[in-house]
């Protein structure tokens, strides 16, 4: 439905639209002709990192989920890897507090896997399961296979997911990007794409034995692609998720600039054109920023030594519009399955009628990241010009983010 530069994607209910033309015509919005707006239910981020409790240097609840609105998600669900890491009612009760007290939109935690994710005694799941979105030792690969089964079997009988980060320890040998012509030609260690996909394989062999609801993260290989296709078409019940970033770009773009440094690694182009078929053809379920802001200092240290992550959630949209919906990769409806309808129905999270974002998606514009809500800075897409500015979120009825700059000075 496209009316006064007005289209509204994912929207299925009249009144819901008709709500939001109310809104953008207050606020001033259809003020200016030349605007055009995409108006979508409000996303959904299975991968965050949010840094607090232990890390707030880094980011904290209020910095990263304002970041969250500012990028159109009204929902994100944070990864474990915090001090105390929440493998118990008690741990994971430090995290809920401070989402309660701080949070501008809905923050669904997800609980360790296994205690203070060293991958060795289960976590309490259990106890945690009426609390998270799922289980996961993101940041580590549980490296036993009877430590993961027995996981798996668990989280079957809780009815929640396991979002698994696959990497075997045991192939990394010190590496730091793709183990591709990049690291060769520069003298880098390289880290080798089997590292994933052959954990993957592992778990999807655990997946028939115990029947677990299983989620694999941030995927980068070709071969991790093929291996889920096939569990797909095997029946088994999996969903995956892969980031803007390896969407966007491979090894072929890497700088010696820590900003280009992230975990999994950017591949090879193979891998990347195996990623964007899997986005096509529904083998990748959703799109994922695994945003994980760092200090400045520790992403100065070039591509050796500066720590793995980069922010994402306030670069996703513009980056994937730009570069996959403009360019007829794939439509609008497919990103709002990737980015909104598929991680809720995934990860059984309702929509809310009183969420929704609007982007203005006819003038370009460059990633700033001295302009960001995050407290990270640290973006491969820094610079890039973009279409697809966020101007508006509304969480359960209440605005929480709002840009007017695209009215001009009037909105200035």
């Amino acid at each position: 439905m496209k009316e006064h530069g007005i289209d509204y994607i994912g929207m299925q209910s009249e009144a819901a639209k008709l709500s939001v033309y109310d809104l953008l015509s207050r606020k001033g919005f259809l003020s200016v002709p030349e605007n055009q707006y995409l108006v979508f239910p409000g996303f959904c981020d299975v991968h965050v990192h949010l840094r607090e409790p232990g890390f707030s240097y880094k980011e904290t609840i209020r910095t990263g989920t304002l970041a969250a609105a500012r990028g159109g998600y009204t929902t994100v669900c944070a990864m474990p890897n915090l001090n105390p890491v929440p493998d118990r009612v008690e741990t994971l009760g430090q995290e809920l507090d401070i989402i309660r007290r701080d949070a501008v939109v809905q923050v669904l935690p997800y609980g360790a896997i296994t205690l203070g994710e060293k991958g060795e005694a289960l976590a309490d799941l259990a106890g945690m399961a009426p609390h998270v979105c799922g289980f996961s030792d993101d940041g580590r690969g549980v490296q036993s296979d009877d430590r993961m089964c027995e996981a798996m079997s668990r989280a079957r009988g809780l009815g929640k997911v396991i979002a698994a980060h696959c990497e075997d320890n045991r192939l990394l040998r010190g590496g730091y990007i793709h183990d591709g012509a990049y690291a060769r030609a520069h003298g880098h260690r390289g880290i080798c794409s089997e590292s994933e996909y052959g954990q993957i394989a592992r778990d999807l062999e655990l997946v028939r034995r115990t029947g677990c609801k299983y989620h694999v993260c941030h995927v980068s290989a070709k071969e991790s692609v093929a291996l889920l296709r096939r569990a797909k078409a095997d029946g088994l019940d999996v969903t995956c998720e892969t980031g803007p970033h390896y969407l966007v770009l491979c090894d072929e773009d890497l700088q010696e600039d820590g900003r280009f440094k992230m975990n999994p690694p950017l591949r090879g182009a193979e891998d990347r054109a195996a990623l964007l078929e899997g986005v096509r053809d529904g083998t990748i379920d959703m799109i994922a920023t695994d945003h994980a802001p760092h200090s400045a200092e520790e992403k100065s240290r070039g591509l050796e030594h500066s720590l793995f992550g980069v922010v994402g959630l306030e670069t996703a949209f513009p980056v994937l519009y730009t570069e996959l919906v403009r360019k007829s990769i794939i439509g609008p409806e497919r990103l709002a399955e990737l980015l909104c309808t598929a991680p809720r129905r995934r990860f059984g999270i309702p929509p809310d009628e009183g969420d929704f974002t609007v982007f203005e998606v006819s003038r370009p514009y460059s990633v700033r990241p001295e302009e960001f809500a995050s407290m990270g800075r640290s973006t491969p897409f820094a610079g890039r010009q973009v279409y697809g500015r966020c101007v508006l979120t509304v969480h359960r009825g209440q605005a929480v983010w709002e840009d007017r700059s695209v009215l001009g000075p009037a909105g200035n």
